[in-house]
């Protein structure tokens, strides 16, 4: 949620960023309407009563004539005081409605315009030249028999997948070594629940009542969540947290789901976007100002990790109009595909400043002991997207794939070997 003192004292910059987004800036001026009615409608309630209290002293001094006078105004008095305070209830209620729907306000520097404006801010090794036809990850991951693309919709349906034997290994050693390297550089490490409440997923920045993404449970009237980002955001939500205690990193390993609507005929071969996989992400609370730095710390550490599985890959600034919801700022990180020829996500970082703190309602207790509000950032560290790179940059001409050598003693293998 943006706060209402930025708008009030630099519109503009948010009408500049929903024109970046590619949004309506037209919805600043509903704001600042609301914002200026509710405030007015408050001041009324808030004068009225006071006139309601001074005048129930004075009826308790008076008698005869002017007691039934002050009467009959305290009366009058009561149903104003009444119609203001339900007139500003309602004002609030509908400014926090239209709030909901506004998008964090951009970074500046976050390059405009939609998913194909983004911005290559560098590029990490050469595209490997093969001496034969290379395989994509499905058919080298079946040859493996590594990958079940036929039982998982048989069981479950299109997209869903089996990982078996060397696949179940790979997927296994690529996150456990991610969280060993999340764990190395001070994250705590978390099992998230998957099962969140609507407050929760609304309250990260997705919109439960209109986002075709997301899975839900109605008979419990809970969402399942694509990201653990989602689960850490809501981890602190309504506390107030001690500064000293900032910044607070938090690892999340999480089964995650997504309905991918809308993404009909797009890479429906493969495991490149199915509605079911396993990712290790960070989670960082820190103060507003540390924030800009914080999000370039978890950028190195999803270099670091890309450097593991030797892949080529670039890094993106992504565009305004590309950006989800609670992000001002995003970064992702492509690696090669050589059966696509070109990049694909691996990961991304979010800077979210303290847009999804305002939703969620964390706090943390500034120098001078004030609550103030986050911010909140995230980055991905592996996920089983990963394995189509592996599989795909790592192949041989015999259908084995060699393993990075950092991998090799998580998954306990050096080579793996096409079944025969």
């Amino acid at each position: 949620m943006i706060d209402l003192r930025t708008l009030r004292e630099d519109p503009d910059r948010l009408r500049a960023s929903q024109r970046a987004r590619g949004e309506d800036d037209s919805v600043v001026d509903t704001l600042l309407d609301l914002d200026e009615r509710r405030r007015a409608a408050l001041t009324s309630f808030e004068s009225q009563r006071a006139e309601q209290k001074i005048l129930g002293k004075s009826v308790s001094r008076a008698q005869g004539e002017e007691k039934a006078a002050l009467l009959q105004r305290a009366k009058e008095l009561a149903a104003q005081v009444r119609g203001a305070e339900t007139e500003a209830e309602k004002l609030a209620a509908e400014l926090d409605e239209v709030l909901q729907t506004v998008p964090n306000i951009v970074e500046e520097g976050a390059p405009p315009g939609g998913e194909d404006d983004y911005v290559v801010l560098e590029t990490h090794g050469e595209p490997r030249v093969f001496d034969f036809e290379p395989r994509d990850h499905l058919e080298i991951g079946e040859r493996l028999d590594a990958i079940d693309m036929e039982r998982g919709a048989k069981v479950s349906g299109s997209r869903f997948f089996f990982l078996k034997g060397v696949g179940a290994r790979l997927q296994l050693g690529l996150l456990n070594m991610a969280m060993q390297q999340a764990i190395g550089t001070g994250f705590t490490p978390m099992i998230v629940p998957v099962l969140v409440k609507p407050e929760t997923m609304q309250g990260t920045g997705f919109h439960v009542a209109h986002d075709k993404e997301i899975y839900r449970l109605p008979d419990d009237d809970l969402y399942l969540v694509g990201t653990s980002e989602v689960s850490l955001a809501g981890y602190h939500a309504q506390e107030i947290l001690g500064g000293d205690e900032l910044p607070l990193r938090y690892a999340g390993w999480s089964s995650c789901f997504r309905r991918e609507a809308g993404s009909y005929g797009k890479d429906t071969r493969g495991i490149i976007r199915v509605h079911q996989f396993d990712k290790v992400e960070m989670f960082s609370y820190v103060r507003p100002e540390q924030a800009h730095e914080e999000h370039q710390r978890l950028l190195a550490w999803e270099r670091d990790m890309l450097a593991k599985i030797e892949v080529p890959y670039r890094v993106i600034d992504t565009a305004a109009g590309d950006l989800g919801m609670s992000a001002a700022r995003k970064f992702d990180c492509e690696a090669w595909l050589p059966s696509q020829g070109r990049y694909r996500e691996l990961t991304s970082t979010s800077n979210c400043t303290e847009f999804q703190a305002r939703r969620l309602g964390i706090r943390y207790r500034d120098k001078d002991g004030r609550p103030q509000h986050l911010a909140t950032l995230n980055g991905t560290l592996a996920t089983s997207r990963w394995i189509v790179a592996i599989l795909e940059n790592h192949q041989q001409a015999d259908g084995s794939v060699v393993l990075p050598e950092a991998l090799r003693p998580y998954v306990g293998l050096d080579v793996l070997e096409p079944v025969k």
